[in-house]
């Protein structure tokens, strides 16, 4: 039997996933922090997050012991695509902007991590409906006085 470990919820305060509930996985070397929605549950995918944009709540998730020795700054480099020359028929083309498609092992990656969520989400009751919901804060509440 593999030993497990609790890993907090926490949930995004700003950009292109605010509002969704994430599990923490660890902090990285840069000071930011590994999280994931799983995908599965509210499509969002291992990601690098600033500390200040999330907040923690106190529910536990209960995994078993994750190798997330691999997720590190390195993995999540952009890599960048050589520059196009700059022509005047390149400039009146109508091309659109392709987008890169992720490579097969980070998907392999998001897979392997989100089976291990899943299977302990799915043991608890109305877990997964939390996490697929969604967090808002109205005028006048201040987060830092709420019980999460």
């Amino acid at each position: 039997m593999k030993p497990t470990k609790f890993y907090p919820a926490e949930d995004l305060l700003a950009g292109r996933f605010r509002g969704r509930r994430v599990v923490f996985l660890k902090q990285l070397e840069s000071g930011l922090l590994l999280v994931t929605g799983p995908f599965r549950v509210n499509g969002v995918p291992l990601r690098r997050v600033a500390q200040a944009y999330v907040i923690a709540t106190s529910t536990k998730v209960e995994l078993p012991e994750l190798d997330l020795a691999k997720f590190d700054d390195a993995y999540f480099k952009k890599v960048n695509a050589p520059a196009a020359p700059k022509t005047a028929e390149a400039f009146f083309e109508d091309t659109k902007a392709v987008l890169s498609e992720l490579p097969a092992s980070r998907i392999a990656d998001q897979k392997n991590v989100d089976k291990a969520i899943l299977a302990s989400i799915n043991k608890v009751p109305q877990l997964a409906k939390y996490m697929a919901g969604t967090f808002s804060l109205s005028n006048g509440q201040i987060p830092h006085l709420l019980k999460f």
